[in-house]
């Protein structure tokens, strides 16, 4: 991984109806993020956070909510994460909704012919508007990567798809809309859900998932939902789902990605300081990146 970091904060809180989660890049950046990286001998670089629009009162002709404020942050996003890349530095992107990774994925999409990613997450946000319970944006940046949704989402970054379903490695999975159940064995996307993790063990997840993208991709994405750990260590989330990945198992899936050093781009979403307990969620999030960057025990 590269030691030239470069930070971008999206305070997006538009892909859903709860609100808080646009404080998410705030309350990460007070838990330490920039320092805690610094002590590991990280350059770091903040780019501070970029413009989101307003809520949106009616939803138009679609039933996605706040659709063009969301695809309009979502392009300014992925030319913000292309430009870090084209400089040879790393995007670490703070969130906000996963909404987010929409943007993020068309940005790094632009220079990555075989992209992976892993989709750390209780969720497949693998719906479109057709499958979608809620029209909420969050739970759908996956398909629009895979060129599933509306156009006014996936031509984010350029027409086309942005991810192939076999360069996609979901791990946490425990909240699967049946839409989404039906695509993901269409597609054939490899996923782990919380059955696999318990059976098997984080460390031979890790090694199937690492084993899986080293070979066939030519950069690999972090995408990581805080929802994905469980909501005792993870509280200030704001889809929490009971069963999740450990505090102690998060870690050790970090720290196994930074022995490998296949990652070449990392986002962190869902901090809702809100419903969040002394701004636990934005420490867990810190301590994880802490690991994924280099950081020891001794």
């Amino acid at each position: 991984m590269k030691k030239n970091i470069s930070i971008i904060g999206v305070p997006m809180d538009l892909g859903q109806t709860r609100r808080g989660v646009d404080m998410g890049p705030s309350a990460i950046r007070y838990a330490g993020i920039v320092e805690r990286l610094e002590q590991i001998n990280l350059e770091i670089e903040d780019l501070g956070d970029i413009e989101i629009g307003s809520r949106e009162r009616t939803a138009g002709e679609s039933n996605l909510k706040n659709l063009k404020a969301v695809a309009e942050a979502s392009e300014t996003l992925s030319s913000r994460v292309d430009e870090v890349v084209k400089q040879g530095k790393f995007p670490l992107v703070l969130g906000g909704d996963h909404s987010i990774a929409i943007g993020t994925i068309a940005g790094l999409a632009k220079n990555y012919s075989n992209m992976g990613v892993i989709w750390y997450d209780a969720h497949g946000d693998l719906n479109t508007g057709e499958t979608s319970p809620s029209g909420n944006i969050h739970g759908m940046p996956l398909a629009v990567s895979l060129g599933l949704g509306d156009p006014a989402l996936t031509g984010i970054g350029g027409t086309g798809t942005k991810l192939k379903p076999e360069n996609i490695v979901i791990i946490g999975a425990r909240s699967l809309d049946e839409g989404e159940k039906v695509l993901i064995k269409e597609k054939g996307i490899k996923v782990f859900t919380m059955h696999e993790i318990d059976r098997m063990g984080m460390t031979a997840v890790m090694e199937e998932t690492i084993a899986y993208l080293k070979d066939r991709t030519d950069g690999v994405h972090l995408s990581l939902d805080l929802d994905g750990l469980d909501p005792h260590d993870a509280p200030g989330v704001g889809t929490p789902v009971m069963g999740g990945i450990s505090y102690r198992e998060s870690h050790l899936a970090m720290e196994m990605l930074e022995e490998a050093n296949i990652l070449t781009s990392a986002e962190f979403v869902e901090v809702n300081p809100i419903l969040d307990e002394r701004n636990k969620t934005a420490s867990v999030a810190v301590a994880l990146m802490g690991s994924l960057f280099g950081e020891k025990l001794l």
